[in-house]
């Protein structure tokens, strides 16, 4: 059995395994792998990312190979597989909003907070990435900003620069 371990152990705080065992009642019995998604936005939403220590938790409580739940966090995108800025900048890159200044934003972006695509600005508050298509394709360019995903629309330079300003007042 595959099983990648790391340095760091990962507990889960008595609330956050409440939580899961809330999580897997809403479940049949034996399909306690369907709790998989809703869980790991539990575990995310307390420790800012999916280290392997964490997952291998989660699958050893849902008691399903660590290999099922690597295969879940690594395909959906909302899941971060290394730690994160406070702040997650998502950019639409799609071709709606490339044509309307999409890819000139990321570069803005990139220079404002002088962090590449994936990476954490020094204070840690913010990160950034281009993802695909936000479903507002008439008021591009387009970003959502986590951790509550907060949309933004018809967006230039000065208004994401405005933004991350106000973020950097929180």
């Amino acid at each position: 059995m595959l099983r990648v371990e790391e340095q760091q152990p990962v507990d889960f705080s008595s609330a956050l395994l409440a939580k899961f065992d809330e999580i897997v009642k809403r479940y049949p019995e034996g399909k306690q792998k369907s709790a998989l998604l809703p869980i790991l936005h539990e575990v995310q939403a307390e420790q800012g990312w999916l280290s392997t220590s964490a997952m291998n938790r989660v699958a050893d409580y849902l008691d399903i190979q660590d290999i099922e739940v690597y295969e879940v966090a690594s395909f959906y995108t909302m899941y971060f597989l290394k730690p994160q800025g406070k702040y997650m900048l998502e950019v639409c890159r799609t071709g709606p909003c490339c044509l309307v200044g999409a890819e000139k934003l990321m570069n803005h972006i990139e220079h404002k907070l002088g962090v590449k695509e994936g990476e954490v600005t020094p204070d840690g508050l913010f990160s950034w990435r281009g993802v695909e298509c936000l479903a507002a394709c008439g008021y591009g360019p387009v970003l959502q900003i986590g951790p509550e995903y907060t949309f933004y629309e018809n967006l230039n330079e000065q208004k994401v620069d405005d933004l991350i300003e106000d973020l950097r007042k929180k």
